[in-house]
């Protein structure tokens, strides 16, 4: 692995670190002003800017707050001189959610450019396979 990539590496564990203990302030860390952001919940076109990313947590540590997991599981990174993507698996989900649905995995992809010196993470992206019955 090179430096940048296990630069990156310890950016996202610290990062999903952060969105585990609910502090704010480090999962803003290292995200460019100009974020896209994709996630699970609504609005489905996305956030876009570091404001409207910042907005989107509150909730989720207020659901997190009651007991849910947010873990990573796996997690590969590709770096290039200025750009890197990576993508994860992690448990995400209540208690109940993780006994009802045992493999499912909460899918992080993540762009990374170099900015300034350092890397930031410019587009993040958060899915769950749609439920179609079939397991």
């Amino acid at each position: 692995m090179t430096s940048d990539e296990e630069q990156i590496r310890a950016l996202i564990e610290a990062w999903a670190a952060a969105v585990h203990r609910g502090d704010l302030a480090g999962v803003l860390a290292d995200h460019a002003a100009d974020i896209v952001m994709f996630d699970v919940p609504p609005p489905y076109e996305g956030v876009r800017g570091i404001d409207a990313y910042r907005e989107t947590w509150p909730p989720f540590f207020e659901w997190q707050a009651r007991g849910a997991a947010f873990a990573i599981e796996s997690l590969d990174v590709t770096a290039g001189t200025d750009v890197a993507y990576a993508h994860a698996l992690l448990r995400c989900g209540t208690p109940q959610d993780l006994a009802d649905r045992p493999a499912q995995r909460l899918r992080l992809t993540l762009g990374l450019r170099r900015q300034d010196g350092r890397w930031v993470v410019a587009h993040e992206h958060h899915s769950f396979p749609e439920v179609t019955g079939v397991e």
